[in-house]
Protein backbone atom coordinates (compact mmCIF):
# COMPACT_ATOMS: atom_id res chain seq x y z
CA UNK A 1 0.00 0.00 0.00
CA UNK A 2 1.59 3.35 -1.05
CA UNK A 3 2.47 5.79 1.69
CA UNK A 4 0.52 9.07 1.30
CA UNK A 5 2.54 12.18 0.54
CA UNK A 6 2.91 14.85 3.20
CA UNK A 7 0.47 17.29 1.49
CA UNK A 8 -2.13 14.53 1.15
CA UNK A 9 -1.68 13.51 4.77
CA UNK A 10 -2.03 17.12 5.93
CA UNK A 11 -5.18 17.54 3.84
CA UNK A 12 -6.69 14.43 5.40
CA UNK A 13 -5.78 15.61 8.90
CA UNK A 14 -7.20 19.14 8.46
CA UNK A 15 -10.40 17.82 6.87
CA UNK A 16 -10.92 15.49 9.83
CA UNK A 17 -10.09 18.23 12.32
CA UNK A 18 -12.78 20.51 10.83
CA UNK A 19 -15.38 17.83 11.59
CA UNK A 20 -14.09 17.16 15.12
CA UNK A 21 -14.90 19.26 18.21
CA UNK A 22 -11.85 21.23 19.37
CA UNK A 23 -9.90 19.00 21.74
CA UNK A 24 -6.34 18.97 23.03
CA UNK A 25 -4.22 16.62 20.93
CA UNK A 26 -3.80 14.24 23.88
CA UNK A 27 -7.60 13.96 24.19
CA UNK A 28 -7.84 13.19 20.48
CA UNK A 29 -5.26 10.42 20.87
CA UNK A 30 -7.06 9.01 23.92
CA UNK A 31 -10.54 9.02 22.37
CA UNK A 32 -9.18 7.40 19.24
CA UNK A 33 -7.49 4.73 21.34
CA UNK A 34 -10.68 4.16 23.34
CA UNK A 35 -12.63 3.65 20.12
CA UNK A 36 -10.11 1.08 18.90
CA UNK A 37 -9.87 -0.62 22.30
CA UNK A 38 -12.83 0.39 24.50
CA UNK A 39 -12.54 0.08 28.29
CA UNK A 40 -13.74 -3.41 29.21
CA UNK A 41 -13.10 -4.23 32.86
CA UNK A 42 -13.96 -7.88 33.43
CA UNK A 43 -14.79 -9.71 36.67
CA UNK A 44 -11.63 -10.88 38.39
CA UNK A 45 -11.61 -14.49 39.57
CA UNK A 46 -9.71 -14.20 42.85
CA UNK A 47 -7.22 -16.98 43.56
CA UNK A 48 -6.70 -15.88 47.19
CA UNK A 49 -9.79 -15.52 49.40
CA UNK A 50 -8.58 -16.57 52.84
CA UNK A 51 -9.00 -13.16 54.46
CA UNK A 52 -12.52 -12.58 53.20
CA UNK A 53 -13.49 -16.19 53.97
CA UNK A 54 -12.37 -15.68 57.57
CA UNK A 55 -14.51 -12.54 57.95
CA UNK A 56 -17.56 -14.29 56.49
CA UNK A 57 -17.00 -17.41 58.62
CA UNK A 58 -16.85 -15.31 61.79
CA UNK A 59 -20.25 -13.84 60.95
CA UNK A 60 -18.90 -10.28 60.87
CA UNK A 61 -20.24 -9.63 57.37
CA UNK A 62 -22.60 -11.02 54.74
CA UNK A 63 -21.96 -11.99 51.09
CA UNK A 64 -24.20 -9.12 49.94
CA UNK A 65 -21.55 -6.76 51.33
CA UNK A 66 -18.77 -8.05 49.05
CA UNK A 67 -17.33 -5.47 46.67
CA UNK A 68 -17.22 -6.34 42.98
CA UNK A 69 -13.64 -6.72 41.78
CA UNK A 70 -13.03 -5.96 38.10
CA UNK A 71 -9.79 -6.03 36.13
CA UNK A 72 -8.35 -4.70 32.87
CA UNK A 73 -5.29 -6.80 32.07
CA UNK A 74 -2.14 -5.31 30.60
CA UNK A 75 1.55 -6.31 30.69
CA UNK A 76 3.67 -4.59 33.30
CA UNK A 77 5.07 -5.11 36.79
CA UNK A 78 3.22 -2.23 38.50
CA UNK A 79 -0.51 -3.09 38.62
CA UNK A 80 -2.87 -0.55 40.15
CA UNK A 81 -5.70 -1.12 42.63
CA UNK A 82 -8.36 1.61 42.49
CA UNK A 83 -10.47 2.53 45.54
CA UNK A 84 -13.09 5.11 44.61
CA UNK A 85 -15.12 7.54 46.69
CA UNK A 86 -18.73 7.20 47.85
CA UNK A 87 -19.81 7.60 44.23
CA UNK A 88 -19.27 6.99 41.36
CA UNK A 89 -17.86 3.49 40.91
CA UNK A 90 -14.08 3.19 40.67
CA UNK A 91 -14.37 2.33 36.96
CA UNK A 92 -15.96 5.73 36.26
CA UNK A 93 -13.81 7.63 38.76
CA UNK A 94 -10.60 7.02 36.77
CA UNK A 95 -12.23 6.85 33.33
CA UNK A 96 -9.76 9.38 31.88
CA UNK A 97 -6.81 8.46 34.12
CA UNK A 98 -6.99 4.73 33.24
CA UNK A 99 -4.87 5.09 30.09
CA UNK A 100 -1.96 6.31 32.25
CA UNK A 101 -2.51 3.62 34.88
CA UNK A 102 -2.60 0.84 32.28
CA UNK A 103 0.86 1.77 31.00
CA UNK A 104 2.30 0.31 34.22
CA UNK A 105 0.27 -2.90 34.27
CA UNK A 106 -3.19 -4.27 34.94
CA UNK A 107 -5.77 -2.16 36.77
CA UNK A 108 -8.05 -3.67 39.44
CA UNK A 109 -11.23 -1.82 40.38
CA UNK A 110 -13.13 -2.21 43.65
CA UNK A 111 -16.77 -1.26 42.98
CA UNK A 112 -18.66 -1.09 46.26
CA UNK A 113 -21.89 -3.09 46.57
CA UNK A 114 -25.12 -1.08 46.09
CA UNK A 115 -27.00 -3.12 48.69
CA UNK A 116 -24.58 -3.05 51.62
CA UNK A 117 -21.08 -2.27 52.83
CA UNK A 118 -18.65 -3.82 55.30
CA UNK A 119 -15.40 -2.19 56.35
CA UNK A 120 -14.08 -5.51 57.66
CA UNK A 121 -14.93 -7.32 54.44
CA UNK A 122 -13.48 -4.67 52.13
CA UNK A 123 -10.17 -4.58 54.03
CA UNK A 124 -10.10 -8.39 53.82
CA UNK A 125 -10.68 -8.26 50.05
CA UNK A 126 -7.77 -5.82 49.70
CA UNK A 127 -5.63 -8.19 51.79
CA UNK A 128 -6.54 -11.07 49.48
CA UNK A 129 -5.75 -9.18 46.28
CA UNK A 130 -2.45 -7.78 47.55
CA UNK A 131 -1.38 -11.28 48.64
CA UNK A 132 -2.40 -12.72 45.28
CA UNK A 133 -0.36 -10.12 43.40
CA UNK A 134 2.73 -10.21 45.61
CA UNK A 135 3.07 -13.90 46.48
CA UNK A 136 1.56 -15.63 43.47
CA UNK A 137 2.38 -13.16 40.70
CA UNK A 138 5.52 -11.58 42.10
CA UNK A 139 4.47 -7.93 41.73
CA UNK A 140 3.65 -5.23 44.25
CA UNK A 141 0.68 -3.02 43.35
CA UNK A 142 0.18 0.71 43.50
CA UNK A 143 -3.02 1.62 45.37
CA UNK A 144 -4.80 4.62 43.84
CA UNK A 145 -7.52 6.07 46.08
CA UNK A 146 -10.00 8.92 45.79
CA UNK A 147 -11.93 10.69 48.59
CA UNK A 148 -13.61 8.02 50.79
CA UNK A 149 -11.34 5.49 49.09
CA UNK A 150 -8.39 7.29 50.69
CA UNK A 151 -9.94 6.69 54.09
CA UNK A 152 -10.39 3.01 53.25
CA UNK A 153 -6.76 2.80 52.16
CA UNK A 154 -5.54 4.40 55.40
CA UNK A 155 -7.77 2.07 57.42
CA UNK A 156 -6.45 -0.99 55.57
CA UNK A 157 -2.83 0.06 56.18
CA UNK A 158 -3.60 0.74 59.86
CA UNK A 159 -5.04 -2.76 60.24
CA UNK A 160 -2.09 -4.34 58.43
CA UNK A 161 0.35 -2.57 60.75
CA UNK A 162 -1.71 -3.44 63.83
CA UNK A 163 -1.48 -7.11 62.80
CA UNK A 164 2.33 -6.88 62.76
CA UNK A 165 2.59 -6.91 58.97
CA UNK A 166 3.62 -4.28 56.44
CA UNK A 167 1.62 -3.07 53.44
CA UNK A 168 3.22 -4.87 50.49
CA UNK A 169 2.68 -2.10 47.97
CA UNK A 170 4.91 -0.30 45.48
CA UNK A 171 3.30 3.06 46.22
CA UNK A 172 0.08 4.77 47.25
CA UNK A 173 -1.86 7.73 45.83
CA UNK A 174 -4.44 9.57 47.93
CA UNK A 175 -6.55 12.11 46.02
CA UNK A 176 -8.62 14.41 48.28
CA UNK A 177 -8.67 11.79 51.07
CA UNK A 178 -11.66 11.62 53.43
CA UNK A 179 -10.62 9.39 56.31
CA UNK A 180 -13.08 10.17 59.13
CA UNK A 181 -16.55 11.63 59.63
CA UNK A 182 -15.15 14.92 60.97
CA UNK A 183 -13.62 15.54 57.54
CA UNK A 184 -17.09 16.22 56.10
CA UNK A 185 -19.18 17.10 59.18
CA UNK A 186 -17.74 19.44 61.81
CA UNK A 187 -18.94 17.95 65.14
CA UNK A 188 -18.69 21.38 66.79
CA UNK A 189 -21.27 22.96 64.48
CA UNK A 190 -25.02 22.30 64.50
CA UNK A 191 -25.32 22.47 60.72
CA UNK A 192 -23.14 20.91 58.03
CA UNK A 193 -21.12 23.46 56.05
CA UNK A 194 -20.32 21.28 53.03
CA UNK A 195 -22.57 19.72 50.40
CA UNK A 196 -21.47 16.21 51.28
CA UNK A 197 -21.85 17.06 54.95
CA UNK A 198 -25.51 17.93 54.30
CA UNK A 199 -25.93 14.60 52.54
CA UNK A 200 -24.44 12.44 55.30
CA UNK A 201 -25.15 14.36 58.54
CA UNK A 202 -28.73 12.99 58.81
CA UNK A 203 -27.30 9.46 58.87
CA UNK A 204 -25.21 10.31 61.94
CA UNK A 205 -28.00 12.31 63.63
CA UNK A 206 -30.83 9.82 63.09
CA UNK A 207 -29.00 6.51 63.07
CA UNK A 208 -31.47 3.66 62.64
CA UNK A 209 -34.39 6.08 62.23
CA UNK A 210 -33.31 7.17 58.74
CA UNK A 211 -36.18 7.17 56.23
CA UNK A 212 -36.36 6.75 52.48
CA UNK A 213 -36.98 10.47 51.93
CA UNK A 214 -33.64 11.31 53.57
CA UNK A 215 -31.90 8.70 51.42
CA UNK A 216 -33.43 10.27 48.32
CA UNK A 217 -32.21 13.74 49.38
CA UNK A 218 -28.66 12.46 49.75
CA UNK A 219 -28.90 10.85 46.28
CA UNK A 220 -30.04 14.18 44.87
CA UNK A 221 -27.06 16.02 46.40
CA UNK A 222 -24.51 13.59 44.94
CA UNK A 223 -26.24 13.71 41.54
CA UNK A 224 -26.28 17.52 41.62
CA UNK A 225 -22.54 17.63 42.36
CA UNK A 226 -21.81 15.48 39.33
CA UNK A 227 -24.26 17.29 37.05
CA UNK A 228 -22.70 20.66 37.85
CA UNK A 229 -19.55 19.49 36.08
CA UNK A 230 -21.33 17.84 33.17
CA UNK A 231 -23.15 21.07 32.29
CA UNK A 232 -19.84 22.80 31.50
CA UNK A 233 -20.04 21.66 27.89
CA UNK A 234 -17.01 23.53 26.62
CA UNK A 235 -14.78 21.90 29.23
CA UNK A 236 -16.32 18.47 28.58
CA UNK A 237 -15.70 18.74 24.82
CA UNK A 238 -12.01 19.28 25.54
CA UNK A 239 -11.90 16.09 27.60
CA UNK A 240 -14.04 13.49 25.84
CA UNK A 241 -16.33 12.80 22.94
CA UNK A 242 -20.08 13.43 23.12
CA UNK A 243 -20.72 9.68 23.22
CA UNK A 244 -18.26 9.21 26.09
CA UNK A 245 -19.82 12.10 28.02
CA UNK A 246 -23.33 10.67 27.61
CA UNK A 247 -22.20 7.17 28.61
CA UNK A 248 -20.29 8.45 31.64
CA UNK A 249 -23.28 10.50 32.81
CA UNK A 250 -25.60 7.54 32.38
CA UNK A 251 -23.30 5.20 34.32
CA UNK A 252 -22.68 7.62 37.20
CA UNK A 253 -26.34 8.49 37.71
CA UNK A 254 -27.29 4.80 37.45
CA UNK A 255 -24.75 3.99 40.19
CA UNK A 256 -26.25 6.67 42.46
CA UNK A 257 -29.77 5.32 41.87
CA UNK A 258 -28.74 1.70 42.52
CA UNK A 259 -27.53 2.35 46.07
CA UNK A 260 -30.43 1.20 48.24
CA UNK A 261 -31.36 2.01 51.83
CA UNK A 262 -29.01 -0.56 53.39
CA UNK A 263 -26.18 0.32 51.02
CA UNK A 264 -26.36 4.03 51.81
CA UNK A 265 -26.64 3.55 55.59
CA UNK A 266 -23.81 1.01 55.79
CA UNK A 267 -21.50 3.09 53.60
CA UNK A 268 -21.93 6.14 55.84
CA UNK A 269 -21.66 3.96 58.96
CA UNK A 270 -18.27 2.75 57.68
CA UNK A 271 -17.13 6.36 57.35
CA UNK A 272 -18.17 6.92 60.97
CA UNK A 273 -16.00 3.98 62.08
CA UNK A 274 -12.81 5.32 60.50
CA UNK A 275 -10.24 6.59 62.98
CA UNK A 276 -8.60 9.99 62.51
CA UNK A 277 -5.08 9.53 61.03
CA UNK A 278 -3.65 11.87 63.64
CA UNK A 279 -4.30 9.22 66.31
CA UNK A 280 -1.66 7.03 64.65
CA UNK A 281 0.88 9.87 64.71
CA UNK A 282 0.45 10.46 68.43
CA UNK A 283 0.69 6.81 69.48
CA UNK A 284 4.17 5.93 70.84
CA UNK A 285 6.22 3.16 69.26
CA UNK A 286 4.08 2.74 66.14
CA UNK A 287 5.78 2.43 62.73
CA UNK A 288 4.74 4.59 59.77
CA UNK A 289 1.56 3.51 58.05
CA UNK A 290 3.47 2.85 54.85
CA UNK A 291 7.15 3.09 53.93
CA UNK A 292 6.52 2.97 50.18
CA UNK A 293 6.43 6.21 48.14
CA UNK A 294 3.20 8.13 48.66
CA UNK A 295 1.52 10.96 46.78
CA UNK A 296 -1.16 13.01 48.57
CA UNK A 297 -3.13 15.45 46.42
CA UNK A 298 -5.64 18.03 47.60
CA UNK A 299 -7.61 20.26 45.23
CA UNK A 300 -7.36 24.02 45.56
CA UNK A 301 -11.11 24.11 46.34
CA UNK A 302 -12.17 21.31 48.68
CA UNK A 303 -14.95 23.32 50.32
CA UNK A 304 -17.88 21.40 48.80
CA UNK A 305 -16.77 18.21 50.57
CA UNK A 306 -14.07 18.74 53.21
CA UNK A 307 -14.49 20.96 56.27
CA UNK A 308 -12.07 23.80 56.93
CA UNK A 309 -10.71 22.03 60.03
CA UNK A 310 -10.53 18.53 58.54
CA UNK A 311 -8.50 16.30 60.91
CA UNK A 312 -7.21 14.19 58.02
CA UNK A 313 -6.02 17.17 56.02
CA UNK A 314 -4.27 18.59 59.08
CA UNK A 315 -2.55 15.25 59.75
CA UNK A 316 -1.48 14.69 56.15
CA UNK A 317 -0.34 18.23 55.35
CA UNK A 318 1.60 18.77 58.56
CA UNK A 319 2.38 15.26 59.78
CA UNK A 320 2.65 13.12 56.66
CA UNK A 321 6.36 12.32 57.24
CA UNK A 322 5.31 10.35 60.34
CA UNK A 323 2.68 8.42 58.36
CA UNK A 324 4.42 8.26 54.98
CA UNK A 325 8.18 8.95 55.36
CA UNK A 326 8.62 8.85 51.59
CA UNK A 327 5.51 10.84 50.82
CA UNK A 328 4.75 14.28 49.47
CA UNK A 329 1.63 16.41 49.80
CA UNK A 330 0.65 18.81 47.01
CA UNK A 331 -2.19 21.20 46.17
CA UNK A 332 -3.58 20.83 42.64
CA UNK A 333 -4.31 24.18 40.98
CA UNK A 334 -4.74 25.67 37.51
CA UNK A 335 -7.32 25.50 34.78
CA UNK A 336 -10.16 27.78 33.76
CA UNK A 337 -12.07 27.04 36.97
CA UNK A 338 -10.86 26.20 40.50
CA UNK A 339 -9.92 22.52 40.87
CA UNK A 340 -12.58 20.70 42.90
CA UNK A 341 -12.51 17.78 45.35
CA UNK A 342 -11.37 14.56 43.68
CA UNK A 343 -12.24 15.98 40.25
CA UNK A 344 -10.34 13.46 38.14
CA UNK A 345 -12.84 13.90 35.29
CA UNK A 346 -13.52 17.62 35.00
CA UNK A 347 -10.00 18.67 36.12
CA UNK A 348 -8.18 15.73 34.61
CA UNK A 349 -5.42 17.86 33.05
CA UNK A 350 -4.65 19.49 36.40
CA UNK A 351 -4.28 16.17 38.25
CA UNK A 352 -2.54 14.32 35.41
CA UNK A 353 0.98 15.87 35.67
CA UNK A 354 1.24 15.02 39.38
CA UNK A 355 0.10 11.43 38.92
CA UNK A 356 2.19 10.90 35.78
CA UNK A 357 5.32 12.18 37.52
CA UNK A 358 4.71 9.86 40.47
CA UNK A 359 4.23 6.79 38.27
CA UNK A 360 7.26 7.75 36.20
CA UNK A 361 9.33 8.04 39.37
CA UNK A 362 8.31 4.54 40.45
CA UNK A 363 9.21 3.16 37.04
CA UNK A 364 12.60 4.85 36.72
CA UNK A 365 13.64 4.26 40.31
CA UNK A 366 13.54 7.92 41.27
CA UNK A 367 12.11 6.69 44.54
CA UNK A 368 14.40 4.34 46.43
CA UNK A 369 12.17 1.36 47.04
CA UNK A 370 11.90 0.24 50.64
CA UNK A 371 13.84 -2.87 51.59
Amino acid sequence: MPVPSLPAALFTWTSFARMTPPQPFSSFIRTTGYRLRPPRPLPHAATVTRFRDAVLAEGNAEPRQLATLLCERRPGDRPTIVLGGFVPDATEQVFLMRSLLLKSGSVYYFNYPPGGFSLDLLCAQIDDLVEELTLRRGVRPIVFSVSFGGGLLIEWMRRVRAAGRRPEVAGVVLVSPVACAADVVDPAKPKAATLVGRAVKPYFDRGDSMDSASIERSRAIFAKMFESGVHNREAIRALMSAAESARLRQNVLATIRRIDFAGACERVRALGRLEEPGAWIGAPGLPPLCDAPALILYAENEASVITGNSPTRLALEEGHPALFPRGECRIVTGGASPVQHGSLIFHYYQFLPHVARFYRGLKTGKFRMAA
